[in-house]
């Protein structure tokens, strides 16, 4: 059982140590940028014909299944 507990205690160990890695690396991410992501994607695709094409396509099968 010691033995158990010992390696139980190993596995939180490296887990604490593996989320306060990841809790800083988010912080420095979060420090570099200034809008929030969606607001990084917005507009990525103005002007694309084939994304209009997908809207458009999206649009129309909605309308369809609400007949």
């Amino acid at each position: 059982m010691r033995s158990e507990n010992r390696k139980l205690e190993e596995r939180v160990t490296y887990l604490e140590r593996q989320l306060r890695t990841m809790k800083s690396q988010l912080k420095a991410v979060r420090k570099t940028s200034h809008k929030p992501w969606w607001e990084e994607l917005a507009g990525r695709f103005k002007n694309d014909p084939l994304f209009d094409q997908m809207t458009e396509a999206g649009q129309a099968y909605r309308r369809a299944l609400a007949r």
